[in-house]
């Protein structure tokens, strides 16, 4: 229970791999918020989280190697939210940066794209903001989180008044 299968150095080093290869995957693949995954996106995330499971613990499945991965992965984590903190270049590289995806009413189709952003996702966020068509907004930005800023353009002065 308490014996390691392979070194301890081991178990740090394929933990270190894999969160990284995993935050790559996961920058590579676009912004999303977790409630916003479809149900295809949250199978990957368990099915993902299975498969890295071996790579990690390199058949270890001892208490101790368990908890020697959780610390680095733990301890990972924490030292990529202090660098992103610290640092506007590691956190545009490893967040990204936000994009517009609307600028007085001109939709840009290649943010979309290079974005993996539906016109059915892109019309649900402006609808919940109030917004009809993408010429009644001013601005839309795709957060770094996945999340849709959308800013309506000024209503026009009603001349009848």
């Amino acid at each position: 229970m308490w014996t390691l299968s392979v070194a301890w150095w081991e178990l740090i080093v394929r933990s270190i791999i894999v969160y990284g290869v995993l935050i790559v995957l996961l920058r590579v693949t676009g912004k999303r918020q977790v409630g916003q995954l479809a149900p295809f996106d949250l199978v990957l995330l368990l099915v993902l989280s299975n498969a890295v499971q071996n790579a990690m613990n390199g058949g270890d499945n001892s208490v101790l190697g368990g908890i020697i991965s959780a610390v680095t992965l733990i301890g990972l984590n924490f030292a990529v939210g202090y660098l992103t903190y610290r640092s506007k270049r590691m956190e545009a590289l490893i967040e990204g940066q936000p994009e517009v995806l609307i600028h007085n009413g001109k939709l840009f189709e290649k943010v979309m794209v290079r974005a993996h952003l539906t016109h059915h996702e892109l019309n649900a966020a402006l609808r919940q903001e109030g917004c009809i068509s993408v010429k009644d907004v001013h601005c839309a930005i795709l957060e770094n989180n996945g999340t849709i800023t959308v800013h309506q353009r000024p209503a026009a002065s009603d001349p009848a008044k």
